[in-house]
């Protein structure tokens, strides 16, 4: 009985210690793997940014579109604004 014992906690422990062996393996990759995620951004995000970016400048230029449209409504145009041009939209 104390023979069964002892070879179960044997083989109990083999278990964990390969297990153990195999985590302590797998840490080189993941770190690697984390750090090429980490300075490689991913092909979906640079589009989200990119989206952004141009919904932000479309926004701006928008803005400025209705305060020359406002000024030239007023007769206070700068003289960088086209009247007749903003008049026709």
């Amino acid at each position: 009985m104390k023979r069964i014992l002892v070879l179960w906690c044997s083989l109990l422990a083999g278990c964990s210690v390969a297990k153990t062996a195999v985590d302590v393996a797998m840490v080189p990759v993941h770190v690697a793997t984390a750090g090429v995620n980490a300075v490689v951004p991913s092909q979906k995000k640079a589009d989200e940014k990119r989206g952004r970016e141009l919904r932000k400048a479309d926004e701006e230029r928008g803005k400025q579109i209705r305060l020359a449209q406002e000024r030239c409504r007023k007769g206070k145009p700068l003289p960088t604004d086209d009247c007749t041009a903003v008049a026709q939209r």
